[in-house]
């Protein structure tokens, strides 16, 4: 169409961008997705009730929290996973609280051996930033 029309046409502008938008946007939220769950992780941010169960003599009872962390690739490929098979909202949270209990309460492997189970409640805020 180059050279072939003199005069803008908004109408055409907008539904050429409608289609470039409608082809492009999935392609790169697939890329986005899948370094996130082989190389990169995710990035959550939230605000929300967070406890866990340990052994006794520990300082277990929920409190809200706001935290900022990096989910590694496995947490990030399970929640795509789970979410592409059409997982519940509960499903989901669980297996965020299963993430924030590897990274956030057991660092990693480096305290917290004997901690049970994340309870991760009451959610504020959630997001991911791939």
């Amino acid at each position: 169409m180059k050279d072939q029309i003199k005069k803008r046409r908004p109408d055409l502008a907008a539904r050429l961008e409608h289609e470039v938008k409608k082809r492009w946007q999935p392609q790169i939220r697939a890329r986005a997705r899948r370094t996130a769950a082989t190389t990169g992780g995710t990035v959550i941010d939230t605000r929300a009730r967070m406890g866990y169960t340990a052994p006794i003599g520990s300082t277990d009872e929920d409190r809200v929290r706001h935290l900022t962390v990096a989910l590694p690739p496995h947490s990030a490929a399970r929640l795509f996973e789970a979410q592409e098979a059409g997982a519940t909202d509960q499903q989901l949270q669980e297996i965020v609280a299963e993430g924030l209990k590897e990274v956030y309460f057991q660092d990693r492997g480096r305290r917290a051996d004997s901690l049970e189970e994340v309870r991760f409640t009451d959610i504020e805020h959630l997001g991911f930033d791939l």
